[in-house]
């Protein structure tokens, strides 16, 4: 029995090129793409279009900051903590997102999905369903409120007019906005639509896997990141940080 060969189709480097997708990378692809394209590209397997390109800048510049969020204040930290090496104060910070801060697009996607699969299979008020589910259980659902931007996200409708702009304002956006009317209705409070709930129906409308969602808030709030960890350079306000920490969370012993 012969061994079964392992293979990759997405890059190889030889002494004197560099392949990508069957692409010469050197040639055809350096100076011709953006870091944007070639994202894409890398993640769904084909060049996007202009109008796809400018959603999903949008969508990137979005997540790359929000001011002091745990990412950020959490690579503070380390730039304080190891000065010297870069990468582990950006890689700290990175493993904050998740499913409670910038990494929820995938969630509100996945919501979105089963929306679209329960109406194809000809169920009806599949919103209104969902809306009452997780209000009856008392949880947040995925793309929805925020603990800032009240009553409104402001960045969601700019996110929203730039998609209608580039003629990616379709099923999902308007699934979303209807979602939303149901949340409201069931909580009995208006609750706003976040900018990562917005984007994950952009991702969805310009053909992003599920699957690669949670990498692109990654990769966006990496370059934001690097502003931080430059900042805490010249400004120290990690040593704030930890002070604020030891005098505002106070030592008890158990009862």
């Amino acid at each position: 029995m012969s061994e079964r060969a392992h293979t990759t189709r997405t890059g190889t480097s030889t002494t004197n090129g560099v392949r990508v997708r069957g692409h010469d990378m050197i040639n055809d692809l350096v100076g011709r793409y953006s870091y944007t394209e070639m994202l894409y590209f890398l993640t769904c397997g084909s060049f996007p279009t202009p109008p796809q390109v400018r959603v999903l800048d949008a969508c990137l510049v979005t997540l790359m900051e929000h001011g002091l969020t745990p990412s950020a204040v959490i690579s503070r930290l380390m730039a304080d903590s190891v000065p010297e090496e870069p990468q582990v104060a950006i890689a700290a910070g990175l493993l904050a997102i998740g499913s409670v801060y910038a990494g929820t697009t995938e969630s509100c996607a996945v919501l979105l999905e089963e929306i679209a699969e329960r109406e194809a299979k000809g169920e009806r008020d599949v919103r209104r369903t969902i809306a009452r589910a997780y209000a009856a259980q008392r949880r947040p659902v995925p793309g929805f409120g925020h603990g800032t931007h009240k009553p409104d996200d402001p960045r969601t409708p700019r996110l929203f007019e730039i998609a209608r702009d580039n003629g990616c304002h379709g099923a999902f956006v308007a699934s979303l906005l209807a979602l939303q009317a149901e949340v409201d209705q069931a909580l009995g409070r208006h609750l706003t639509i976040n900018a990562t709930g917005a984007i994950g129906a952009l991702l969805l409308e310009i053909k992003v896997p599920v699957a690669a969602m949670r990498a692109f808030s990654v990769v966006s709030r990496a370059g934001g990141l690097v502003g931080h960890l430059l900042e805490e350079r010249s400004h120290h306000s990690a040593r704030a940080i930890w002070a604020a920490a030891k005098r505002d969370i106070r030592y008890t012993e158990e009862p």
